[in-house]
């Protein structure tokens, strides 16, 4: 059986940033888990990162990435670039199926296997089954609204969570709001 989960949404505005997901696991057709937690703070609350595919996968890549964090001390790029190379030359790690967010309060890159890193041209990105709808709609709320980092982050992932069937509402959802602080509600607490 596949497993299927996963929506993550990451937004810059103003110089704030917000990462946020859904809980939602499936196995197969059926729902495994409502409450899952894909996002979390790295290096001292100035990074946010999350992950869709599998969970061993996704936590293997945060411990990795989070070693290149501090090797580097903090240097969000340097340490991407370094996860892309190991993760696409490595011969354990090629094999692991998950894609990562990652961002600070500056700059935001989608990463994969494939050693791709993709800084996004709108400070908007997602991954995962509910990916598209949640960046939609991000889209449409950044251009169309003021809200918050914080507030678009959530919205979007309601409305990708009414449209994709891998996607609930169970969100969880983190915050850079000031130089390397995380928002109350930090890490594992459901929004």
């Amino acid at each position: 059986m596949k497993i299927r989960s996963t929506t993550v949404l990451a937004v810059l505005k103003d110089g704030c940033g917000a990462i946020a997901s859904d809980g939602q696991v499936t196995l197969g057709s059926t729902v495994a888990k409502h409450g899952a937690v894909k996002v979390r703070e790295l290096y001292q609350g100035q990074v946010l990162a999350g992950f869709a595919g599998g969970a061993a996968d996704g936590l293997t890549l945060f411990e990795k990435f989070e070693g290149h964090l501090e090797r580097y001390q903090g240097h969000l790029r340097r340490a991407t670039v370094e996860l892309a190379r190991e993760w696409r030359t490595d011969r354990i790690l090629r094999r692991l199926e998950a894609m990562l967010l990652v961002m600070d309060r500056r700059q935001l890159f989608l990463v994969s296997g494939n050693g791709d890193i993709i800084e996004s041209d709108d400070n908007l990105a997602a991954i995962g089954s509910g990916g598209p709808y949640a960046l939609a709609a991000a889209r449409a709320l950044s251009r169309h609204t003021d809200l918050s980092a914080r507030d678009i982050c959530r919205t979007a992932l309601e409305i990708a969570g009414g449209i994709c069937i891998y996607t609930n509402q169970t969100i969880t959802l983190l915050e850079l709001t000031g130089p390397g602080a995380v928002a109350p509600g930090g890490e594992g607490k459901p929004a």
